[in-house]
């Protein structure tokens, strides 16, 4: 039998609320780590706001619901984790506070709770509304003026020009949050020598005169995305080091030793002819000796004897093609590898997919799949093929010629532990996609690469600039409502970021309310987009934005705008979500076992 739960308004705050409290110990410049213990008896120290919020044993349906949603948006954009978690949870203070009030005056529901719940839940629905339609223009006419466009360019940059050293201030901005003021510099500036040189080699032509945002070849998404999705075969991890010995090494680390030894034609470490495998040569039941009769019993062929022929003849073909480094996804036999031997051949065995795809992409060729058709264009030329110590650890090292388009670059990424070295890799991936999200082109009216000073710069402009939009006469009625709601809510973060010193938000909040006070009249629409940006490529245009903007930098970081836009449009479709539910229904195990969802039962399909 299944219980049903009735979901209350305080239920669902409770669980957030929880939440907050945790991630809340981790926020901000200040904040400190969060420290679990697992069942192994290893313990975690982690300020990783997806990193503590996944690895909680979370009962309640609602609870693994909200981690789902910040898990997405995590994966999206890399980054704000945290300020997910404490923007729903001021916003739906403000949603509960709001709807109780409203609630007292409506006779058309029969109790007080299901007045409240309704009126939240429409106020749900009007902020998301609101968001997909509005906010974006607000961002742009507000916001995105104060901040400055990242271009390309900034990233090949030789020199420490201004705009690279924005770049790396978003960078460090970012690490800030993740790994704390000891190491975020040093991280940061290693991420940037990697993007650099990843810049640099996949693009040809990434120092424009102009930007043109519409411009395929300025387009620096492709690259990120290529770091991303290859980022477990382009860095290395080596524990029982200090981050400081953290370093790029040009070319590919394969994550496996040679299984032979590599003479290298006696031109070691010279350059080489590499073929990829993706099948055992030689199947394993060939060396159980195995006969196989042919006709009407009057012949019988030794099978393992015809099969090692066939090997000789492979081995024949490769000495032909001048190979002398086979890769090998898979296991393969003693033959093979005492063939390999005596053909001075080195093999490498059991490679990672990741690695192999990384190695056929960039060496422009293809893996062999029958091992009866080896072909020149299978195969790889390479700079060199050595062994190379990294820590603990013997790993292949290859280069590509310097004639190819991509030359690839290992980051090599130390720690003390293996749990260290895990937080730095994570955060390190999750820089590109934040980056992507950055710098990803679209049709909408936030320009690509805008960044804006961090320390909550973003949310007390957004928050002035919605409490004046609520005072427009173009707007419907609904609109104010949700501009106040919206705008209490993104309050609340930095008022935690200086919970420390809460007369600095003070002074910069007047700032910034005298700021608009002088420049949003009555008549200012959100359609007036294009006339308000100044937002240009690496710089901004003298306007009155900018010349008060300047004493309201409180942090020498930088953080994205797109990524803050972002993150309110998943708070919002979450806390839409939420209060979408009334109900939960608990069900025993025993009698579902293969249930994945404890809220569904069998009573839905009645």
């Amino acid at each position: 039998m299944s219980s049903r739960h009735h979901l209350h308004q305080k239920h669902v705050l409770q669980i957030v609320c929880a939440l907050e409290t945790i991630v809340l110990r981790t926020f901000g410049p200040e904040g400190g780590q969060v420290l679990f213990t697992r069942d192994n008896g290893h313990a975690m120290l982690s300020r990783s706001g997806t990193c503590i919020l996944t690895a909680l044993r979370l009962e309640h349906p609602l609870a693994r619901m909200i981690v789902e949603c910040v898990w997405k948006h995590s994966r999206k954009t890399g980054d704000g984790s945290k300020s997910f978690i404490l923007l729903l949870a001021s916003l739906l203070r403000a949603i509960y506070t709001t709807a109780s009030k409203e609630s007292k005056e409506s006779n058309v529901f029969q109790t007080r709770e299901a007045a409240e719940s309704a009126t939240a839940k429409r106020f749900s629905e009007q902020l998301v509304a609101f968001a997909l339609e509005k906010l974006e223009d607000v961002i742009a006419v507000a916001v995105e003026p104060n901040g400055l466009c990242l271009s390309v360019e900034d990233l090949t940059a030789s020199n420490q020009l201004a705009s690279e050293l924005n770049v790396k201030k978003l960078l460090v901005s970012f690490f800030l949050t993740r790994l704390g003021f000891a190491n975020c510099d040093l991280v940061g500036e290693l991420t940037f020598k990697l993007l650099a040189k990843w810049s640099c080699k996949k693009g040809k032509a990434l120092k424009p005169d102009k930007f043109d945002k519409n411009d395929d070849k300025y387009d620096l998404s492709p690259i990120l995305l290529f770091l991303n999705d290859h980022f477990p075969a382009l860095h290395t991890q080596v524990s029982s080091f200090p981050v400081s010995c953290s370093r790029l090494i040009d070319g590919q680390v394969i994550h496996r030793d040679f299984a032979t030894h590599y003479h290298g034609n006696g031109n070691y470490p010279g350059p080489a002819k590499a073929v990829v495998f993706t099948i055992p040569l030689q199947p394993k039941w060939v060396n159980e000796r195995i006969e196989m009769e042919i006709g009407n019993g009057k012949s019988i062929v030794n099978f393992s004897a015809w099969a090692e022929s066939s090997l000789e003849r492979i081995f024949a073909t490769l000495q032909t093609l001048g190979v002398s480094v086979l890769l090998s996804a898979v296991k393969q036999s003693d033959a093979f590898l005492t063939l390999a031997t005596q053909a001075e051949m080195a093999v490498v065995e059991c490679i990672s997919k990741d690695e192999l795809a990384l190695f056929i992409h960039l060496s422009r060729t293809s893996a062999v799949t029958d091992s009866q058709g080896i072909l020149p264009e299978h195969v790889a030329s390479l700079e060199f093929c050595r062994p190379i110590l990294l820590g603990a650890h013997r790993y292949v090292h290859v280069a590509f010629p310097v004639s190819m388009e991509e030359q690839p670059c290992n980051i090599v990424i130390c720690g003390l532990g293996e749990e260290q070295t895990d937080q730095y890799a994570s955060a390190i991936q999750d820089v590109f996609r934040m980056l992507h999200t950055t710098w990803e082109p679209q049709a909408a009216t936030i320009s690509p690469g805008c960044v804006i000073p961090a320390g909550g710069t973003f949310e007390l402009i957004l928050h002035h600039a919605l409490l004046q939009q609520r005072h427009c006469q173009t707007i419907s009625k609904d609109v104010p409502v949700v501009c106040k709601l919206l705008a209490n809510g993104l309050l609340h973060l930095p008022q935690q970021i200086h919970a420390d010193n809460p007369r600095l938000v003070l002074q910069i909040q007047s700032k910034v309310w005298s700021f608009y006070q002088n420049i949003f009249h009555h008549e200012t629409t959100f359609n007036q987009t294009h006339h308000a940006k100044k937002c240009v490529q690496g710089e901004r245009e003298p306007s009155m934005y900018c010349s008060s903007f300047n004493s309201l930098k409180t942090l020498s970081g930088l953080e994205s705008v797109s990524c803050k836009y972002h993150l309110i449009l998943a708070v919002l479709q979450c806390v839409k979500s939420l209060l979408r539910l009334d109900t939960v229904f608990h069900i025993p195990t025993e009698l579902h076992p293969k249930s994945p969802n404890p809220i569904y039962s069998s009573e839905d399909e009645d």
